[in-house]
């Protein structure tokens, strides 16, 4: 979840958060940007939804 960039959408994130009990959050270099993951785990938060980290690596070679 949170992989949106800027403008550009990539799910529902609010609407999945309606049918799941945990979810993992797009950080590091994988997709998104902070305002996006920031605001997906505060959603979540407060929809009681536990996060986890899908990290990703700055190795685009």
């Amino acid at each position: 979840m949170a992989e949106p960039y800027g403008p550009w959408t990539m799910a529902d994130d609010a609407g999945l958060l309606e049918l799941v009990h945990s979810a993992n959050i797009a950080c590091g270099y994988h997709a998104g940007d902070h305002n996006i993951m920031a605001a997906v785990m505060r959603l979540a938060r407060d929809k009681g939804v536990s996060i986890g980290a899908h990290p990703g690596f700055h190795d685009l070679h």
